[in-house]
């Protein structure tokens, strides 16, 4: 290859992961689990909603209302490193936790529900579709794209008031003057927009409630049509968005047990006790920048 081409090559940027092709599902007993798990994951409600087939344990909210397109969107919460890291120790529980307890917390957190026998068939379909997803992906790596994106920490306070305004200009159209979502029109159960508060919404317990979450991931998939390469909302939106979202009641959940290590909290976490002198409303809104100092100097 000539010099200039070999240049070219390697200052090519590296693609985010991309799912593997659902057509590559085999047609065997163990592709069927994989494809009932990625169903569980896109259609939660029909199956364990509150009028589910199976049980009736969540709030109507599927698993991709959080996970876009059943955990496969690069920065879309997706699942492309579960198989790889788990089971992991994880600073909320301060134990190590399997891929089956990881799923467990979503359907009590994100789902506000309860958990599923880990030895049910739809747990096995769940786990079964998140090792598929991670085909290709090394043990111990989290490939570019996984998760959510962390932006950078704003020098104020996030502003709910100012995200009012961003709800009303980009959000209000899907999810709702007030946050209740839309329900899906096909199958009659779940949401195509999920509620972003009130009874059927996330608890307090679920990742987004954190603000650093949300935000990230409101900037690489908000409002429709966005994408992590397509932002249609600053930075500053982002955050402000997500502080009016995460102010807007929800259920509760007891946290008693989240955080053993209080020095492992994130500096987001807007329940005390902390191991620093900073207060709820600032680990909840920000300003961050001298929480994270302080812990640093420590």
């Amino acid at each position: 290859m000539p010099k200039k081409a070999t240049a070219l090559a390697s200052a090519a940027p590296e693609m985010p992961w991309q799912a593997p092709d659902s057509n590559s599902i085999p047609n065997t007993a163990a592709g069927e689990l994989v494809r009932y798990g990625r169903d569980l994951i896109a259609h939660t409600s029909q199956y364990l909603g509150p009028r589910g087939t199976v049980a009736h344990i969540s709030n109507g909210m599927n698993c991709q209302n959080c996970h876009l397109a059943a955990g496969t969107r690069p920065w879309g919460n997706n699942y492309s490193a579960v198989a790889s890291t788990y089971p992991k120790y994880r600073d909320r529980s301060g134990t190590i936790e399997s891929i089956e307890k990881r799923v467990n917390d979503c359907l009590e957190r994100s789902l506000n529900g309860k958990a599923l026998d880990s030895n049910s068939h739809e747990m096995q379909a769940i786990v079964a579709y998140m090792h598929w997803l991670g085909t290709g992906v090394a043990k111990g790596k989290k490939p570019l794209g996984s998760g959510i994106k962390t932006l950078k920490n704003l020098d104020r306070p996030a502003d709910p008031e100012k995200g009012k305004i961003v709800f009303i200009e980009k959000c209000k159209a899907c999810h709702g003057a007030g946050g209740e979502g839309m329900p899906d029109p096909v199958n009659g159960t779940g949401y195509l927009y999920p509620p972003l508060w009130g009874t059927e919404s996330y608890n307090i317990g679920a990742g987004l409630f954190r603000l650093s979450r949300m935000a990230g991931y409101v900037k690489d998939n908000m409002p429709f049509g966005a994408a992590y390469d397509k932002a249609q909302l600053t930075d500053e939106q982002a955050w402000d968005v997500a502080a009016f979202i995460n102010s807007q009641p929800r259920p509760n959940k007891d946290l008693s047990k989240d955080w053993p290590h209080i020095d492992a909290k994130p500096f987001d976490y807007p329940f005390g006790p902390y191991a620093d002198s900073f207060s709820a409303q600032q680990h909840k809104y920000g300003p961050y920048n001298p929480i994270a100092q302080a812990a640093r100097k420590k």
